[in-house]
């Protein structure tokens, strides 16, 4: 198990970054990344600390936003990041980095304005006592719109780098 990991951006290739400590698309995102050559970085609490994890695992502190805090400073511009944190990806999407759910949802400057105010929405009435409904189960329909999604972030890659190298 690596637990200090040092990625570097070579060849023009982003690092796929996983909020990983309830990402249910850990092993979608290694098949991707493997088959696309992408180095990929799991990020959780020292709280969820896997035995013999697949991949190059980061492990933090158990504070609430410290695999964001992590992820926010790692990330370069054209990095992927796999997250089901409408914050995180606000913060994210400033510094030109891709950013999806694990429901295969890209984060956009064009979507992530009515995604926050949702989730403020959702947050004030929950406050005030009000219950709201909670996250639908995650299907099989899920996992395939997600690797979709990937794969075509991954393949723009790919081909951005055969024009660059010709």
């Amino acid at each position: 198990m690596q637990k200090d990991v040092e990625l570097n951006h070579s060849d023009n290739k982003p690092i796929i970054y996983v909020d990983a400590d309830a990402c249910p698309v850990k092993k979608e995102t290694l098949q991707c990344a493997k088959l696309h050559e992408v180095p990929v970085c799991f990020v959780a609490s020292y709280k969820n600390m896997m035995n013999e994890p697949e991949g190059k695992w980061v492990y933090v502190d158990a504070d609430k936003e410290a695999a964001d805090l992590y992820i926010t400073n790692s990330v370069q511009k054209g990095d992927i990041v796999v997250t089901a944190d409408i914050g995180l990806a606000g913060t994210l999407l400033v510094k030109s980095v891709y950013v999806l759910s694990p429901r295969g949802k890209e984060y956009t400057d064009g979507n992530i304005s009515s995604l926050l105010d949702m989730r403020y929405q959702s947050a004030r009435l929950r406050r005030q006592g009000k219950h709201t409904k909670g996250p639908k189960a995650f299907t099989k329909q899920d996992r395939l719109n997600f690797t979709t999604c990937l794969t075509k972030i991954l393949s723009n890659f790919a081909g951005e780098n055969e024009i660059i190298s010709n």
